[in-house]
């Protein structure tokens, strides 16, 4: 079955153990779910995944008929928690909502534990939101055109912000440098937290996250300049990309999504994305998520899901070794 994994499973398990894709035969045949349903969120409680998977828990509960229940487990950029997920039982009781970090880690850790693509499969891309390039309103700039002119005059003289060394600001960031020509200081901060409270206090240049990253500052103390999606998103229609206003060719987006253990039985994959896809549609999830979070809901098919990590996987993976990116 396809969706047992895009490498293939591992070719034997010690001790006699049946593979995931013997085993799915039979679990397809038994009644799903069978008892309550897990989901992993490898993040501390507050963050966006956790927020996202906390607002989407009682509609998916009602739609599956059993208990969803959302079990952090943070660490290590969400490696930790997904590694859980990635050793669960192919049953599908265990779910893990997963942040864009998901498909830097690979490159970025050395020993994940587990294989992305092989021990776990897409099952939704759930939602997308450009990361705003701001400055705090006591900085002069209006546009970032204005910024990478003054960078390329003065180089390593104005700071960037971002919620770590291998986020997916940091690395954006690294490939518009690149591409552009300019160099500017990297001021990693561990997590969105204090980077949004460093932000509001003047302390960066040009604080760069989600909206919902950046904490209800936008528009208040913050001025956005640039947004880095490939086209503007809805959220921000007047916001120009980074591709219009300075840098051609930029395309990243934040991005939230679900997966699960590698040998799920198609049939159960099915059942828990038509849940899912069931309780995204709802008007107040859907608004709530667009505002204040500034979210674009997507709500993908895993096929589609797939193929946008693959493609996520290999172009952080090149921006990480062409900028000799390492972790802290």
């Amino acid at each position: 079955m396809p969706i047992i994994g895009r490498r293939g499973l591992i070719a034997g398990l010690a001790g006699g153990a049946l593979l995931p894709s013997q085993a799915a035969p039979a679990l397809a045949q038994s009644p799903w779910p069978s008892g309550p349903v897990r989901i992993i969120v490898p993040f501390p409680p507050g963050g966006s995944v956790d927020t996202i998977t906390r607002l989407l828990q009682p509609r998916l509960s009602q739609e599956l008929g059993v208990p969803v229940v959302v079990e952090n487990r943070p660490g290590a950029s969400g490696a930790l928690g997904t590694a859980v997920a990635a050793r669960a039982q192919p049953d599908g009781h265990t779910w893990v909502a997963v942040f864009d970090s998901h498909a830097v880690n690979p490159s970025f850790i050395s020993n994940l534990g587990f294989d992305p693509q092989r021990d776990l499969v897409p099952v939704m891309l759930i939602a997308a939101a450009p990361m705003l390039i701001t400055t705090h309103n006591s900085r002069p700039w209006r546009t970032l055109g204005e910024v990478v002119e003054e960078a390329k005059r003065r180089p390593d003289t104005i700071t960037y912000g971002s919620i770590g060394v291998g986020s997916l600001s940091h690395l954006t960031m690294s490939l518009m440098q690149q591409l552009g020509g300019f160099r500017m200081v990297h001021v990693p901060y561990r997590g969105g937290g204090p980077m949004s409270a460093a932000a509001a206090a003047g302390e960066l240049d040009l604080p760069m996250a989600s909206n919902a990253g950046l904490g209800g500052q936008v528009g208040v103390s913050l001025r956005p300049l640039a947004q880095t999606g490939g086209q503007r998103s809805p959220a921000f229609p007047d916001l120009p990309t980074v591709s219009e206003a300075a840098v051609p060719g930029i395309d990243a987006r934040a991005w939230w999504g679900m997966l699960t253990r590698a040998g799920t039985p198609e049939p159960v994959i099915a059942k828990f994305h038509a849940g899912l896809k069931a309780a995204l549609s709802q008007p107040e999830v859907q608004a709530r998520m667009a505002n204040p979070m500034g979210l674009d809901v997507i709500g993908s098919s895993p096929s589609e899901f797939g193929a946008f990590l693959d493609r996520q996987m290999a172009t952080w993976a090149r921006v990480i070794r062409e900028n000799n990116i390492k972790p802290d």
